[in-house]
């Protein structure tokens, strides 16, 4: 029997030669040690993993001496275990089964005995070319599954009264003489065997707690994830009153003391993917859920948030390097795709950043510019590919850059999630069917460009709010919006270069030819309700002269603002709902005067511009307006626009004008109201004494 202080020396012997190797790019296995308990168990063999060679040997550890460990061929001196070797990418699955099985510990061992049926030491080691360079540690104690080889007694059962004391004390006890796993209420565990699952118990009733908090219970909600509603409707009683056993009739009412309001800041891990995904189901991997940063409702970066399924995110956060960790995790995440324990490894890309004057603002001056540079992730990108209810494939792109260890400021970085079919190729996402959706980018192509698709940018100021560092951000359909940045111009700048510079950084947010009338017109052709931009150019002017204002410091007609216009309509109804749709774009410059600003004196100072560029949508009707009638022409005493009283209108929700709800409920709600008035005057004194009168008649004849 292994002495329990060798594996620990052994093991720590192994993890720092593991490590080591991982910095020369080695051999190394990952974890280099491991504690065994089932038949099976898989690690992963990283480094170069041509001309491997895996063998295993059990180990016999004597009092206080280490073992050497040596490479060679597979030392099996019993022939109870097996070692294969899978090939992944950039990596090596190593698996070591025990062949005998569980059974053959039930045979042969006790029925009750609380000794491992299995305690050894292996050793698998790595080879490459005759060379030993890596070591895997098991520590194997594997025991007999008792609760599967016994049968339960059937002797018969004395069932209590109820009244004193609950009925099955310990429902999960289900062998008799024999400790069940998991059962923490069985008395026939020990506490030895109790140790190894009491993180594991049964939960509720069926492990043994018979009298549960329900989840009504207002004092449930200190310890557990309940809802927002929970704090107004929760129940205040005492745990004594338990549905469970029948008790409701011994507990008193106290008031809370708690606050009122709490907030679950760790909620409980729940499961989604057994059953399929279904939009709006967080991602789950093997180990917990997907995650990336998102902002919150208060304006702040999460750094774990779920992602769910379906939902596309386009995220930007800013971050001071001082508190920026690397995201690397989902170089070893395992996306669970379906309900049988598929797995999805993402496929990883990486992509260098040039230019991050965009991205890291507010830089100070290196303490240390002698240290070793550190990897920052800027974008990362993810593509999920589904079918059904179930995820096909995951692509990752992350584009990094390399900074100085000590370098100070604030990076904005970006995190996008798409869903795509399993059918679809890489085209780009539609803004609607057919018709646009708002907030939705407005589509567009260019007929010169090198993949036709383009974009209708304003501009992202950054930093200073400089236009050499301003990033894009796409024009978004149905919204409004103005945005600029400030161009540094010197006091003897040329007039002339001067408006081709402004006309120049104006035009380059119109990179497009043509915009697309709906929401899923086909990039590829031209002809699927594609528009051409309108562009009325700016005024041209001849050559600056003393007359025209080219002296230092003053420039008239510049390009200052770039204009544009969107025609929208309504053109129809599908399903219900209303479809938008684009008539015409135009593009048109507003010009204006730049005069350098001085101070006491005249300095050669680079003077600010603003340009501006703005977005207008015009919403037209689809269809020529009613002409007037006669009547509407004649009596003006009945057109309600130029009314305070607008008879046409005593009944508003019967007319065409109300448009609060379908037209077949408004008419049944009008027959009832209706009716209720008949009822009424039935009812009515009046209309009582005429029967009474006609009666009277009817009895005198």
């Amino acid at each position: 029997m292994c002495s329990p202080l060798s594996p620990r020396l052994l093991w720590g012997f192994l993890f720092l030669q593991g490590v080591l190797r991982t910095l020369r790019a080695d051999l190394v296995f990952i974890p280099p040690f491991i504690r065994m308990s089932s038949p099976e168990v898989t690690v992963t063999l990283l480094g170069g993993t041509e001309n491997v060679t895996v063998s295993l040997a059990p180990l016999r550890v004597e009092e206080g001496v280490l073992p050497v460990p040596t490479c060679g061929v597979l030392t099996d001196d019993t022939g109870d275990w097996n070692v294969t070797v899978s090939p992944g990418v950039n990596m090596l699955e190593v698996t070591v089964r025990w062949r005998r099985g569980l059974d053959w510990c039930s045979s042969h061992r006790s029925a009750f005995s609380e000794s491992p049926c299995v305690l050894q030491t292996l050793l698998v080691s790595a080879s490459h070319n005759s060379l030993c360079s890596a070591h895997l540690l098991i520590q194997v104690e594997i025991y007999a599954n008792v609760s599967q080889t016994h049968n339960a007694s059937e002797n018969m059962t004395v069932i209590p009264d109820q009244m004193y004391q609950p009925l099955g004390p310990c429902p999960c006890n289900l062998t008799a003489g024999a400790c069940d796993i998991r059962c923490c209420c069985d008395q026939e565990c020990s506490s030895e065997v109790r140790a190894l699952f009491e993180q594991s118990c049964f939960p509720g009733v069926f492990g043994g707690d018979v009298n549960p908090l329900f989840h009504q219970l207002c004092a449930e909600g200190n310890a557990a994830q309940f809802p927002d509603w929970f704090p107004l409707l929760c129940v205040q009683s005492s745990p004594i009153n338990s549905p469970f056993l029948g008790h409701f009739y011994h507990g008193v009412i106290s008031a809370r003391q708690d606050p009122a309001f709490q907030v679950c800041l760790q909620p409980d891990l729940k499961d989604f993917s057994d059953a399929g995904y279904k939009q709006g189901d967080p991602i789950m991997t093997t180990k917990a859920y997907f995650t990336i940063p998102q902002v919150s409702l208060a304006g702040q970066c999460l750094q774990s948030a779920p992602v769910a399924f379906l939902q596309n995110l386009d995220i930007h956060c800013t971050t001071d390097l001082d508190l920026y960790q690397e995201r690397d995790g989902i170089l070893h995440e395992k996306i669970k795709n379906h309900a049988m324990g598929g797995i999805v490894i993402p496929a990883v890309i990486y992509e260098e950043a040039t230019d991050l004057n965009k991205i890291i603002t507010n830089i100070e001056t290196l303490s240390n510019s002698g240290s070793t540079p550190r990897n920052v992730n800027l974008e990362e990108h993810y593509l999920f590919r589904w079918h059904n209810n179930t995820i096909t494939e995951v692509n990752v792109k992350i584009i990094r850059a390399k900074i100085s260890a000590h370098q100070k400021g604030i990076i904005t970085q970006r995190f996008t999630v798409r869903f795509l079919s399993h059918t679809s190729g890489d085209e780009k996402e539609s803004s609607g069917n057919p018709g646009y959706h708002v907030g939705k980018p407005v589509r567009a192509l260019h007929t010169n460009g090198v993949n036709n698709a383009a974009v209708l940018h304003l501009w992202k100021p950054a930093g200073r709010g400089l236009c050499t560092s301003a990033t894009f951000k796409p024009v978004l359909f149905g919204e409004n919006a103005l945005s600029g940045c400030l161009l540094e111009v010197r006091i003897n700048e040329n007039c002339t270069r001067l408006r081709e510079i402004a006309a120049e950084r104006l035009d380059s947010l119109i990179q497009a030819s043509h915009v697309a009338m709906r929401g899923n017109s086909d990039y590829s052709n031209l002809s699927d309700g594609w528009l051409e931009i309108i562009r009325v150019d700016p005024p041209s002017r001849g050559d600056d002269d003393p007359s025209s204002g080219s002296t230092n410091g003053i420039c008239l007609d510049v390009p200052v603002q770039l204009n544009i216009l969107i025609l929208i309509a309504d053109t129809g109804t599908v399903e219900g709902v209303t479809q938008q749709e684009i008539l015409g774009v135009e593009t048109r410059f507003s010009t204006g005067i730049w005069q350098y600003q001085c101070g006491l004196t005249c300095e050669d100072k680079a003077d600010l511009l603003p340009l501006m560029a703005s977005v207008r949508f015009i919403k037209i009707p689809a269809q020529l307006p009613r002409p007037l009638t006669r009547f509407q022409m004649n009596f003006t005493e009945y057109d309600c626009n130029r009314n305070e009283v607008c008879w046409p209108q005593l009944l508003y929700p019967l007319t065409q004008y109300y448009q609060g709800e379908p037209h077949s409920q408004r008419v049944a709600k009008g027959l009832m109201l209706v009716s209720f008035l008949m009822l009424a005057v039935l009812l009515s004194d009046p209309w009582t004494r005429i029967c009474k009168a006609w009666h009277s008649a009817a009895i005198y004849c």
